[in-house]
């Protein structure tokens, strides 16, 4: 339904209409729909939908899927945010590698950035991911020291930054405040990470307790500017088999992506 905005022009009911139905499509448990999905979705009649998916697909806003006819959303959404400069590199380069990823490991994976004393997760393959048990990941907060990709930044991360993570940690009010207070903790956390090169959690994270993760940095000059995680339910995959099974094809993404941000300016103030 068009809200009123107090403007004297009355509103485009054709653009409102594409607008529900990008909407309608972005909710979609695993990112696609059908058209009988989406007139229920809607409330529009199914010729309407029709005509707005074919106009959409035609501008690249939508895509149909060659296996099974249904709709969703494609690369040119990602374009109208252009004012959003992190998205430049996760949307061009991250996130075709990590639905390639998906396809080799097919339990979900994110890329996270830093904020304070969390990493929020930035690109996800939850929605597609046959094995996912958080569809909406986008956005999250993932506390530092509780969780593989956390600890995967906190190990290759400068000094000063790791302190000022720390510090804010400390201020908190949750698990992690508790265990950043505490230095025999965070210098174990640190060494055991060091020692095998790549982050990982078995149930730590007390909120999420039946998911394990391992995770690895991705550097570009030098310094951490994100993580990659691989994702899964620990009583399905124990952390020898995760090694075994995700850490080589996790390494091989990290390496193709550094690859390419090697030819971009520097990421840190993005």
């Amino acid at each position: 339904m068009p809200k009123n905005t107090g403007s004297d022009y009355s509103l485009v009911r054709g653009l409102t209409r594409g607008l529900d139905l990008l909407r309608a499509l972005n909710v979609q448990e695993d990112g696609r729909a059908s058209l009988a999905d989406l007139v229920q979705a809607t409330g529009l009649h199914r010729t309407t939908v029709r005509r707005l998916l074919e106009t959409l697909i035609a501008e690249g806003y939508v895509r149909r899927s060659d296996s099974d006819t249904r709709y969703c959303l494609a690369s040119n959404v990602r374009a109208l945010a252009d004012g959003f400069r992190e998205e430049d590199w996760i949307s061009a380069i991250v996130a075709p590698a990590l639905s390639a990823l998906l396809q080799t490991v097919v339990w979900p994976s994110d890329l996270s950035t830093p904020q304070g004393a969390y990493l929020v997760v930035r690109e996800s393959t939850h929605r597609f991911s046959p094995l996912s048990f958080h569809r909406a990941m986008v956005g999250k907060r993932l506390p530092m020291l509780l969780t593989a990709a956390g600890r995967a930044f906190l190990m290759c991360c400068s000094d000063e930054q790791r302190e000022e993570v720390l510090h804010l940690a400390k201020s908190g009010s949750d698990d992690q405040a508790r265990l950043a207070a505490d230095p025999r903790f965070v210098a174990n956390v640190l060494e055991r990470t060091r020692e095998m090169g790549f982050g990982s959690n078995d149930g730590e994270w007390t909120s999420q307790h039946k998911i394990g993760a391992i995770a690895l940095p991705i550097l570009h000059h030098g310094l951490p500017v994100g993580v990659i995680n691989v994702v899964y339910l620990n009583q399905a995959v124990t952390p020898k088999e995760a090694v075994r099974r995700f850490l080589p094809v996790l390494q091989h993404t990290v390496k193709l992506i550094e690859a390419q941000l090697s030819e971009l300016p520097s990421l840190q103030n993005q």
